[in-house]
């Protein structure tokens, strides 16, 4: 059930939710945080939404979406409530704020927090340097961003990792879930050698690619190359240096990973890229700081990079048919890209 409420204020929102719980119990009581969303255009918007719907069900909560209308309009709030099936285990409001409240977000949320319930932030899209300084972060505990939706994702990364702040993470972290489990498990088989070096492999616009070389760095504690290619999208490979040959992880097809250990049988294991649904389900499962986010943003720093040829080349393309990653064109070392 959606109802639309133009040119209300969150005193109405308050009302119109304890009217629908009393006429038809649609809206239960039972939520566990309030997740707030600050959406840029009308597609996030359903986006985030349909993430937030299918996240509830494990995390029942109250949304509260924030949207900035036309700034040149009079001031006004439009809002919208949503319930039943058409919000999956939580209640959503939708709040359209136009002209001089467009930038009034935190006002307008406030009032309709669930209380003694902790909140978490999320920017699906563009989101602030310093989230934690955001007037909407400040309400939270967690602050959840996306460096993949950045206009720069690297840029935005690195600005971020100056501004961190305990509470904040970012969805391309989340989606090295698959990827960290793989390495640590195999590191748990022998030889039980120390790693020498490591490189990591991916597009150079790959954020995810970038946190998970600066992972490396803070806990093996090696000299890590980041390796940029068009070869294929996100991360292609990995590889850690032992004495008695390499680990390798490769996805050359962003789905199906390989990989291979000396004295080991090679195996495929699934390595399918992480839709934002479950990126969020899994944040909304802790609510305290996340340490070893903060530690892959301080490895940023120690990170040396190179560049792989494209597949336009024969050696590349072939390589990339095989499942193996293309030899790099250089190996020298030059700054981070910002």
């Amino acid at each position: 059930m959606i109802i639309d409420l133009p040119s209300t204020t969150t005193s109405q929102l308050n009302k119109k939710l304890v009217e629908i719980r009393e006429r038809g119990g649609a809206v239960a009581l039972g939520r566990v945080l309030t997740l707030v969303i600050a959406a840029e255009d009308d597609e996030q918007l359903e986006d985030a939404i349909d993430a937030a719907n299918e996240a509830s069900r494990e995390h029942p909560s109250r949304v509260i979406v924030v949207a900035k209308g036309t700034r040149s309009a009079a001031p006004r709030i439009d809002g919208q409530i949503r319930v039943g099936g058409d919000a999956g285990a939580s209640d959503v409001i939708v709040l359209r704020l136009y002209g001089p409240l467009a930038n009034q977000g935190r006002s307008a949320v406030v009032p309709l927090l669930l209380p003694d319930t902790p909140t978490v932030t999320w920017w699906p899209g563009k989101g602030p340097k310093a989230p934690a300084q955001d007037q909407l972060g400040q309400l939270a505990q967690r602050r959840i961003t996306d460096a993949a939706a950045e206009n720069n994702p690297i840029r935005a990364l690195r600005t971020r990792s100056k501004n961190y702040a305990a509470g904040d993470t970012d969805l391309a972290w989340t989606r090295l879930t698959n990827w960290r489990a793989q390495l640590v498990a195999a590191l748990d088989l022998p030889p039980y050698e120390p790693i020498t070096s490591a490189s990591v492999t991916g597009e150079a616009d790959s954020p995810s690619t970038e946190l998970l070389a600066g992972w490396l760095a803070e806990y093996l504690n090696v000299p890590v190359k980041r390796v940029k290619t068009t070869a294929a999208q996100g991360i292609v490979a990995v590889r850690l240096d032992r004495p008695s040959g390499p680990i390798e992880l490769r996805r050359p097809d962003g789905k199906t990973g390989t990989l291979i250990q000396p004295g080991q049988p090679t195996r495929r294991v699934d390595l399918h890229r992480r839709d934002n649904r479950d990126c969020l389900i899994e944040e909304l499962r802790r609510l305290d700081p996340d340490e070893v986010y903060e530690a892959a943003l301080r490895g940023l720093t120690k990170l040396s990079s190179g560049r792989k040829p494209t597949q336009r080349s024969k050696r590349g393309g072939a390589a990339a048919a095989n499942g193996q990653e293309p030899a790099a064109e250089s190996t020298a070392t030059k700054e981070p890209e910002a």
